[in-house]
């Protein structure tokens, strides 16, 4: 795996050495483009950038692009503006929990008179366009609300970021299955001893049958003990006594 870090200033490839002159972390698109040239397997991009120059950002983000192999990004700090830009090359992008990332409109800085100045709003503009489609690609979500939340000078925590679709996953996070809600057992199996039964399973390296019956038994048993204790402390409702005769019992449980 070929790893690349996006840290500092995103800046003009003609500006790069000042930066390394004074000892700054900074990154130009030549830093990527370099490295990619040599890169034949999956690529692995850490990003901790504030942002910087629009165009070195859409370099950096079209090499990736163009990329033959995988390209997993992860958010390790800051991805904001130009930096958030790359992010989206990433066929999986991941974000640390306590990473951000924040999106807004281009900024242009010109001069002149109010002719020089309408030309330079309509340039920012469309530049804005340009750096929407890039979330587009990513997201899912329409130009006009991705410009929208531009705009607003947008951040986003990682929970946010994975709900916008800007990013995939949370890193770290060991549960990524989908919680099951439950009101009761119901006869259906916790999914630790589903999990505890296929490793048993595996280490086993026998078909099912070889598979002592006590030993699966006793792990189911520990499970829903496991769970059963966990809905009586997460739920003061399951300390109550229930009636014997339930009226109107309906269903005894829901999956969403």
């Amino acid at each position: 795996m070929t790893k690349i870090e996006v840290m500092g200033p995103i800046v003009d490839n003609g500006d790069k050495w000042v930066y390394d002159w004074l000892g700054m972390p900074a990154t130009c698109g030549k830093d990527v483009t370099d490295v990619l040239k040599n890169a034949t397997d999956e690529v692995e991009v850490h990003i901790n950038s504030n942002g910087g120059d629009l165009f070195a950002g859409s370099e950096i983000y079209t090499a990736l692009k163009d990329h033959n192999g995988r390209v997993t990004v992860k958010v390790v700090g800051m991805a904001a503006s130009a930096a958030s830009i790359i992010a989206m090359a990433g066929d999986k992008v991941l974000i640390s929990p306590t990473a951000q990332m924040m999106i807004h409109n281009v900024q242009l800085l010109t001069g002149g008179d109010y002719r020089d100045l309408q030309d330079a709003s309509n340039v920012a503009k469309n530049a804005n366009v340009s750096v929407a489609n890039a979330y587009q690609l990513k997201t899912g979500k329409s130009l006009d609300e991705l410009l929208a939340l531009m705009g607003e000078e947008t951040y986003v925590n990682a929970q946010q970021a994975v709900e916008m679709g800007l990013a995939d996953e949370i890193m770290f996070q060991e549960n990524t299955e989908a919680p099951r809600l439950v009101a009761d057992l119901g006869g259906m199996l916790p999914q630790a001893a589903l999990d505890r039964v296929r490793n048993l399973r595996a280490e086993n390296q026998k078909p099912t049958t070889a598979i002592q019956a006590e030993d699966v038994k006793k792990i189911v048993a520990e499970a829903i003990s496991d769970l059963k204790a966990s809905l009586t402390i997460n739920n003061p409702e399951s300390k109550k006594e229930k009636p014997t005769n339930p009226q109107n019992a309906g269903f005894e449980r829901f999956l969403f």
